[in-house]
């Protein structure tokens, strides 16, 4: 910390450390804005955009961190859960507004089973490693595991009524498929019961039971920021988030074409992995250092958040942005993916315990999902 003018003095070692490695990518942030200004090849642009997306993602959490230890408790609390997944919510909006309507549901659906499967995975294999087991709160766990579940129940809900309805599911290389106006409506009623369901666990979490929900994290990096440089850094992370994922988003279908790699899997892949790759990597640090409660905290709330809030938003936006609303009718991949994650996250929030070769069997599923993806 600058003594003298209040602002953060930046370390050399801490871009070599657990949090600073992601600031290596900022170059990526210009150079993937001159080459979409340069007309550059869409292949290529995209994928710095999407490198780029990683030190804003970093950026923007990391403000609201600092934010959050200043605020207290309640209000810190309420500012993690909120600008979390923020990075993946304003690709999926800018998506929206292209009409790509098939990758923000795979963006949705590759967010939740990379949290649990790839992250929760890494986090176990890379803790596990030098300890015969490690213990977290089950209880914890598995209300969040729960609230997982009644969120992939209600989003799998309107492919059920389609289905039963005598309609097919969209097919895996579709941008945008038209629906009838019922399945809509019920997607928008079924976004807004997610929405209040989320705020009862804001409650739930964050002020009747915050002793349970808040497990202390001392975070030993050398930065420590004034309220002012805190709101500020937020404010430029939130522009850089949204010019990297207009980027993003703008190059995505010709990409696709030039690479031969399928818009479904840059949405449940790569995008999904690029948005919350900082978050991601601090659950696996926290794992290493025994701290496995906050870890299974930020993998398993993380994937929660994003069915109970993230995807409710989305769709209610889509009716507001974009060519048309945007249904939550999955296609058969995703729901088989989905429904596989919220046993898996199930039965290993149960144990309240895990070992090294845990974490290798749930990453083991997600480079299978993957590899599927990859050949859909």
């Amino acid at each position: 910390m600058n003594e003298r003018t209040g602002t953060p003095r930046l370390d050399l070692r801490f871009l070599v450390g657990a949090q600073g490695w992601p600031y290596l990518l900022v170059p990526f942030i210009p150079g993937a804005i001159l080459l979409d200004l340069a007309g550059a090849s869409d292949a290529v642009t995209f994928f710095a955009a999407a490198l780029g997306i990683v030190p804003t993602a970093a950026l923007m959490s990391r403000a609201t961190e600092e934010l959050a230890a200043r605020s207290g408790p309640g209000v810190g609390g309420l500012l993690n859960v909120t600008f979390g997944n923020a990075p993946e919510l304003i690709i999926t909006l800018f998506a929206l507004g292209e009409g790509l309507h098939e990758v923000v549901k795979a963006t949705i659906i590759g967010s939740i089973i990379g949290n649990v499967l790839l992250v929760l995975g890494a986090s176990m294999l890379v803790g596990g490693l030098r300890r015969e087991r490690q213990t977290f709160n089950p209880t914890v766990a598995s209300i969040q595991t729960t609230m997982l579940l009644v969120a992939v129940a209600a989003l799998l809900m309107p492919a059920l009524f389609e289905l039963g309805r005598g309609h097919g599911l969209p097919s895996v290389g579709a941008e945008r498929v038209p629906f009838g106006s019922s399945v809509e409506v019920l997607s928008a009623v079924i976004a807004g019961l997610l929405i209040v369901t989320y705020a009862l666990g804001l409650l739930f979490s964050l002020r009747t039971h915050r002793e349970v929900f808040n497990p202390p994290y001392e975070d030993d990096s050398t930065w420590g920021w004034s309220t002012r440089t805190s709101v500020i850094m937020l404010a430029i992370a939130g522009v850089a988030v949204a010019v990297m994922s207009e980027i993003l988003v703008g190059s995505i279908s010709h990409a696709s074409e030039s690479v031969g790699i399928s818009e479904f899997f840059i949405g449940a892949v790569i995008v999904a992995i690029v948005g919350n790759a900082a978050e991601h990597w601090v659950a696996v640090i926290v794992a290493y250092k025994n701290k496995m409660d906050l870890s299974v905290n930020i993998a398993i709330g993380s994937s929660a958040q994003i069915g109970l809030f993230v995807a409710p938003i989305v769709v209610l936006a889509s009716f507001l942005i974009g060519p048309a609303p945007m249904p939550l009718v999955f296609n058969g991949l995703e729901i088989g993916a989905i429904a596989l994650t919220v046993l898996i996250a199930n039965y290993v929030a149960g144990e309240g315990e895990s070992n090294w070769y845990e974490g290798v069997l749930l990453l083991s599923i997600y480079l299978i999902l993957a590899v599927v993806f990859a050949f859909a």
